[in-house]
C-alpha cells in the first residue's frame, strides 16, 4: 500500500501528514482506586480515539490535524489547548455557544481483569452534531491519511452523513484509515454492526479487534474478518495480547506477536497501536514493520496511566522493530522503557 494523497494547489489548505476527525472529551481520572462513588478526586486529562491517534503521530514527528467541534465553555478550551501542546493543528476545531463539550469518568482498572467503570456525559455534545455542512471538508481531506473511527458512526445521523460523505471514492480522495471501534452502548439500534461493516468496507486500512468482530459480526478468527472486508487494501486484526495479523492484497497475511508489557492501564491501547502503525505506514516500512511500531507505540501507553504517553524515540523504536524474530520474543517492557535509550539486548527479558 503506497500513500500518495491529495496535491498542494493555490488557495487550498496545507496538506498534513494525518487527518484524525471525532469527539475528544475532557478525562477525569481517578486519585485512587476504588468505585466511582468512593473515589474522592478526580485529575483532568483528555480522550479521544480520533485526537489519541492525532496526538501520538504528532509527537513521534509527523504532521498532524485534527478536525472536530467542542463547547465554548472551560473544558472546550482545555482540549483545544491540550491536543495543540502536542503539536497537532487544532485550526479547524470549531466553537458550539449552545452545546456542550463532552467528559467523561472512570476508575482504575484492576490489573487481573481489567474491570474498571467508565460514565459519559457526552448526549448533546458539541462533537455530536458534527455534520458535512459545519465541517471544514477541504481541511478534512488534506492529509495524506484521513484516519476515523465508528464511535463518530454512532454519535448521530448527522455525524453518520459526515462519515459517508468522507469515505465515498473520489479522485484525489487521501488514504482513508477506519478504526472500527464497536461500541455497543452507543448505538441506539441494532442497525450498527451492519454500517460499521459497511464504512469499513469503503475504507483504504481498516483497524478491528478480535472480540470487537466477533461481537458486532459474528466473525471468529482473524481470517474470517479479512474475508468479510474484500474491498480494503489492508485490513489489521488485533488480538491483544496475542499480537495482530494484516491481511493485504500485495502481502498476503503478516502476523507479529505482541512484546510483553507491565500493564499499568489497559486504556487508550488501540488508539496508540493505529498511531504507531501509520507512522511506520507514512514512512513506507514493510508491513512486518508497520506492525510492530504499533505494539510499542501501544506499549508505551500500557505502560502510563492516561489515554496517551510520550512514545519511544524513532530510532529506539526502529532498533526494536529491527530485531529478529527470536529476540522480539523476548521482549518485556515495563513503566519507563520508552526514556530508556538503551540497545535492544538491554531492553529487560525474562
Amino acid at each position: 500500500m503506497t500513500i500518495t494523497g491529495p496535491r498542494n494547489a493555490p488557495d487550498v489548505v496545507e496538506i498534513v501528514d494525518v487527518v484524525a476527525l471525532g469527539e475528544s472529551m475532557v478525562t477525569f481520572l481517578p486519585s485512587r482506586p476504588g468505585r466511582l462513588a468512593d473515589v474522592p478526586s478526580f485529575e483532568r486529562a483528555i480522550g479521544g480515539a480520533e485526537s489519541n491517534v492525532a496526538c501520538a503521530l504528532a509527537a513521534a514527528g509527523h504532521s498532524a490535524r485534527w478536525i472536530s467541534r467542542v463547547g465554548a465553555d472551560g473544558f472546550g478550551d482545555h482540549l483545544v489547548g491540550a491536543i495543540g501542546w502536542y503539536g497537532v493543528d487544532v485550526a479547524s476545531v470549531r466553537r458550539d455557544p449552545a452545546r456542550p463539550t463532552g467528559v467523561y469518568f472512570r476508575t482504575a482498572g484492576d490489573r487481573e481483569t481489567d474491570a474498571h467503570e467508565v460514565a459519559y456525559y457526552r448526549a448533546g455534545s458539541a462533537a455530536s452534531v458534527l455534520s458535512a455542512e459545519n465541517v471544514d471538508l477541504a481541511a478534512a481531506r488534506a492529509g495524506r491519511v484521513l484516519h476515523l473511527s465508528g464511535i463518530t458512526a454512532a454519535l448521530s445521523g448527522d455525524c453518520l452523513d459526515l462519515l459517508w460523505e468522507l469515505t465515498e471514492a473520489r479522485p484525489g480522495r487521501p488514504l482513508v484509515s477506519f478504526d472500527v471501534n464497536f461500541r455497543p452502548g452507543l448505538w441506539t439500534d441494532a442497525h450498527g454492526p451492519r454500517v460499521l461493516l459497511d464504512l469499513a468496507r469503503r475504507a483504504d486500512l481498516v483497524f478491528v479487534g478480535a472480540d470487537e468482530a466477533r461481537d458486532a459480526w459474528g466473525l471468529d478468527g482473524a481470517r474470517a474478518v479479512a474475508e468479510a472486508l474484500p474491498e480494503p487494501g489492508l485490513v489489521v486484526v488485533k488480538q491483544g495480547g496475542g499480537g495482530a495479523v494484516a491481511f493485504g492484497r500485495d502481502s498476503g497475511a503478516t502476523h507479529v506477536p505482541a512484546p510483553r508489557v507491565d500493564v499499568v492501564a489497559a486504556v487508550g491501547a488501540g488508539d496508540a497501536f493505529a498511531a504507531g502503525f501509520l507512522s511506520a505506514t507514512l514512512r513506507g516500512l514493510p508491513v512486518r514493520d508497520r506492525i510492530r511500531h504499533g505494539h510499542l507505540m501501544a506499549a508505551a501507553v500500557l505502560t502510563a496511566p492516561g489515554d496517551l504517553a510520550a512514545p519511544p524515540a524513532r530510532d529506539h523504536a526502529d532498533r526494536l522493530a529491527a530485531l529478529d524474530d527470536t529476540v522480539w520474543g523476548t521482549l518485556r517492557l515495563g513503566p519507563g522503557w520508552t526514556q530508556a535509550e538503551q540497545a535492544p539486548e538491554e531492553v529487560r527479558t525474562p
